[in-house]
């Protein structure tokens, strides 16, 4: 069963918290992959396309909010809806 019909576009930047002016809700409702130079990762918090980067969180770093502090990878990106 074929259900591509259903699915948004994807942007050409998302991001996975709900306070961005890039978070789409309605991409989420679906499994998405973001694949960087090659290869799949899982741990993207956002991406950009057209500008070639990714988001990632370090490891066990906070902001004094309590948010992980974000590390910003360059390369190719590409995003895909997992079947």
């Amino acid at each position: 069963m074929n259900d591509t019909s259903t699915r948004p576009t994807l942007p050409d930047r998302l991001a996975i918290d709900a306070r961005s002016p890039h978070h789409v809700a309605a991409v989420f409702q679906h499994d998405i992959g973001i694949r960087f130079n090659d290869k799949e990762r899982f741990d993207v918090a956002e991406y950009c396309i057209s500008e070639g980067w990714i988001k990632v969180p370090s490891t066990k770093t906070v902001d004094r909010k309590g948010q992980p502090v974000m590390i910003q990878l360059k390369g190719r990106v590409e995003a895909f809806y997992k079947p």
